[in-house]
């Protein structure tokens, strides 16, 4: 604390007790026991209304761990949804190909989707 040890700190509450004098020496240690019990009572109300506030103690903090985050995952889960929770708690291994990646790609065109190489490529009017 503050780098004092011990023995400083006993020499200087000796000081400041001789300083103050025996006559004001209990009412600073009231003032002091209040200003304790106030912070006391500050601390346990701000928990409370902590408490109140966020609801339920019952957080899963694992599934909230950023080292847990892998974008690809967040991303097949979203495509792929089928209403169910999916709870991969391990990110796919590097090389592996999901689902989303295999299947063959989505077209937005209005129509029929033109083959070859010297057909235009396929877009989206409604799109801005």
């Amino acid at each position: 604390m503050f780098g004092i040890n011990g023995g400083e700190l006993l020499i200087l509450l000796l000081v400041a007790a001789v300083v103050v004098g025996p006559e004001r020496l209990p009412a600073y240690a009231e003032q002091l026991a209040g200003w304790v019990r106030r912070l006391r009572d500050l601390a346990r109300d701000t928990k409370e209304r902590v408490d109140a506030e966020l609801g339920d103690a019952d957080v899963d903090w694992a599934a909230l761990d950023p080292r847990r985050y892998d974008p690809r995952r967040i991303v097949r889960d979203a495509l792929l949804d089928d209403g169910k929770p999916h709870t991969s708690s391990r990110p796919a291994p590097p090389g592996a190909r999901s689902a989303a990646a295999a299947a063959p790609a989505v077209a937005f065109a209005a129509g029929p989707v033109p083959a070859g190489p010297d057909a235009p490529a396929p877009f989206d009017d409604e799109a801005t």
